[in-house]
């Protein structure tokens, strides 16, 4: 059991930003409780790779107690925080099952990430997969996987061309990941494994509302990017706005060209498809358009009067706290300060940050300067051997761009074992043809398992004969 600290802080999420507070908080003389939604904690730049059969989920999630074992001071808690009143200090948080729990806080970090946005569509969600946690990952997988083997039974050819059709709605590095990653799942691995269909037939599909893809990236890159996508096959759309999804597929409507700053999402130079009012018929559908603030930033805007910006994230003072509530911080993507992006990397800094003002308040120091992220560039791979990268005033791109992107990454897993596993399964994928985590199971699909084979039936006993 640990024992109470006099001084009690609270951290909400176990992502990048509530991970690094906590951990810089490991030798301060407070009691951290740490509560998160999942067990786990989420490496999510690479959480593409599991949806395409590279990674498994052991390689890009680590458990959340694991990560803080060797800090006596700071406890885990499994739930989702659903309020906090400011009045008492306490957070009101549900766990698995529905089981409501309280805890007290003298400093409130706020790290719980985002959700997704469908920019008022939100009848969307119900015909499309994004990608923000391990269980969307690997049922996007089962979806991919599963769409060619449902090609390979169909007899018409029309729904042939649905199933092998891929759409992805948004151009940043998710959708620009996942476009190159099925396009090498169908280009590479596994053509001469189906009899009645060619998987290289198989069309991707990349749709955004702005004039090119990666509008974070410099125009170098974003045009280095679709060259690239391009010569693996996939269509790019762009100044193409989605105006519906069903079950079978995709409505675009051409827009007027826009600025990345102006745009929801981006891809590369505008297509002739583009032009014209057109629909994609297609059985797998990805968005991965936007986000916007989780549901707990309105709840804590609304208990302390703190103003929002248009995705409902929570604009902080330069310290990072809520304005009027010291006691409170907000890192991450839940947060608003001079339009900083919503990338790792604020909220690694922001939360390391955090920890470090408490650690100084709790030590009777002045709070030190304000928060000053430190742009490290923006790196995004599009296929095998083939990254781009911004890193301040340097562009990278091709190979020189995919090893740096290679190193990045490894270097930032958070175990030992995982970059082990990580970089026998990259030599496998990269080097090789196949994909280690091919495996699918029909509740993953979103498919009814198979009905129970019935007991077989006995056959009837002949009479007993007597014997002399």
């Amino acid at each position: 059991m640990i024992e109470q600290a006099q001084h009690r802080v609270v951290v909400i999420g176990a992502g990048f930003g509530g991970k690094y507070a906590a951990r810089a908080l490991r030798k301060a003389p407070a009691h951290v409780t740490v509560i998160n939604g999942t067990n786990h904690h989420v490496f999510e730049p690479l959480i593409y790779q599991v949806a395409t059969g590279i990674l498994s989920p052991g390689e890009v999630a680590t458990p959340v107690r694991e990560l803080f074992r060797g800090q006596a001071g700071t406890e885990v808690l499994l739930g989702w925080v659903t309020d906090v009143d400011t009045d008492s200090r306490t957070v009101t948080a549900t766990a698995p099952g529905g089981l409501p729990y309280q805890v007290p806080y003298d400093t409130l970090i706020v790290a719980a990430g985002t959700a997704q946005s469908y920019f008022g569509n939100d009848r969307f969600a119900e015909h499309t997969i994004s990608l923000k946690s391990i269980d969307d990952a690997v049922e996007l997988r089962s979806r991919i996987l599963t769409a060619f083997e449902m090609a390979e039974l169909a007899t018409d050819p029309a729904e042939q061309a649905r199933w092998l059709t891929f759409v992805i709605v948004g151009a940043g590095p998710t959708g620009v990941e996942l476009a190159g990653q099925i396009a090498e799942i169908a280009h590479r691995t596994l053509p001469g494994e189906y009899r009645r269909i060619d998987p290289a037939q198989a069309r991707v599909v990349l749709i955004d509302a702005a004039d090119r893809i990666l509008p974070a990236f410099s125009a170098g890159s974003s045009a280095a990017a679709a060259r690239r996508l391009r010569k693996l096959g996939v269509e790019i759309h762009v100044n193409a706005l989605v105006t519906d999804i069903d079950p079978t597929g995709v409505h675009l409507t051409p827009t007027a060209p826009r600025s990345p700053a102006t745009s929801v999402t981006a891809p590369a130079p505008a297509s002739a498809a583009s032009a014209v009012d057109q629909r994609i018929d297609a059985m797998t559908r990805v968005w991965s358009a936007g986000v916007a603030a989780a549901p707990l930033a309105a709840r804590i805007a609304e208990a302390t009067g703190a103003p929002t910006d248009r995705s409902g994230r929570i604009l902080v003072e330069p310290d990072l706290t809520v304005p009027g509530h010291p006691e409170i911080f907000v890192v991450g993507d839940l947060m608003s300060l001079d339009r900083l992006p919503g990338v790792a990397q604020v909220s690694i800094q922001g939360g390391a940050y955090a920890g470090r003002v408490i650690r100084r308040r709790l030590a009777g120091k002045p709070a030190g300067k304000p928060f000053h992220y430190f742009d490290k560039g923006n790196i995004a791979t599009v296929s095998r051997f083939s990254a781009v990268a911004d890193l301040r005033g340097v562009r990278l791109s091709g190979l020189a761009g995919w090893l740096l992107w290679l190193g990045v990454h490894w270097a930032y897993l958070p175990r030992g074992r995982n970059r082990a596993t990580s970089l026998i399964r990259w030599a496998v994928t990269f080097l090789g043809r196949s994909r280690p985590e091919r495996a699918v199971t029909a509740r993953q699909a979103g498919f009814p398992a198979l009905p129970p084979t019935p007991p077989p039936t006995e056959a009837p006993r002949e009479p007993a004969t007597a014997t002399r």
